[in-house]
This record gives C-alpha cells, structure tokens and sequence, in this order.
C-alpha cells in the first residue's frame, strides 16, 4: 500500500481531554499525519464527522453529555453498511463489557488507556491500510459488499 495515500488520510479525534488530545496530535505528526481534526465536545462529533468526512476515527468512550458509545450510535446511522470506516477506540475503561459494547456498535478496534505509543501509531497505520484497500477494491468493484457481521443480528 501506498504509504503517502495513507499518510493523506483524514483523522477525526474525539477525546474530552485536552491533554489525551495534544499527545494523539503529537504522536500523529511524528508519523506525517497532517490532515488530523480534534475536539474535546464529543457533541460536536457528527458534524465534524460530515465535514472532514475521516478516514478513521479515534474515540474516547467516557466523556460528559455524550459518550463515546452513543456517538457510535450515531455513527451507525451515517455509515452505510456497504462502507468500511474504522474507529479505534482509546479508553481507561479496560473491561470486557465495554470492549464487548464498543466492538458491537461498530469499533474496529480498541486500546485502553495508558496505551502503549508505538502500539497505537501501529494500529492506526493497520486500519488505515485497510480502510485504503477496501476503497481500492470499491472503486474496482462498485457492485462490492461488505460481508455481514455476524454479531449484528444477536
């Protein structure tokens, strides 16, 4: 994969810290990311989503007035099924219950907080490079679909 498409991907950070925030940036610089939107107002998410438009989604779950599952409620309703767009989600909540709702309501993926840098930069260049190749195959193949998950329906 193409590693200056991927470091042309658009980041949406949804964290209500601001210190959780400046370390994501930093980290996102040091690898080239530059096309990177932040916000501690997880109220703000949906809009910022319809504007930037990302390519990935790093998410806190455990923010005031809107949580990080319920903008994945939200985030439901806009992608459409036949679309593959990844949120990682960073949280200090590491148990089994939250991992199990987060991946359930459409988390690709989940790191709990403190995480390791290297591990998350890894991350984040893993689900970008697919997210790069099913846009890829989707352009070859615009009749493509998505395989259903098979959690959805229990």
């Amino acid at each position: 994969m193409n590693e200056k498409l991927i470091l042309n991907a658009k980041i949406l950070i949804v964290d209500d810290s601001d210190a959780n925030l400046r370390l994501l940036e930093e980290l996102l610089a040091r690898e080239g990311f530059t096309q990177v939107l932040s916000t501690t107002d997880p109220t703000r998410a949906m809009d910022l989503f319809n504007a930037l438009q990302p390519d990935i989604i790093l998410l806190d779950l455990m923010m005031p007035e809107l949580d990080g599952y319920a903008v994945l409620e939200q985030l439901s309703k806009r992608i459409t099924p036949d679309e593959y767009l990844p949120v990682l989600v960073l949280t200090a909540d590491s148990t089994i219950t939250a991992r199990r709702k987060a991946l359930s309501l459409g988390a690709k993926d989940f790191l709990t907080k403190p995480f390791d840098s290297i591990e998350a930069m890894l991350r984040v260049w893993n689900l970008l490079e697919t997210r790069m190749l099913f846009c890829a195959l989707k352009a070859h193949n615009p009749l493509f679909e998505m395989p259903n998950h098979f959690l959805k329906d229990k």
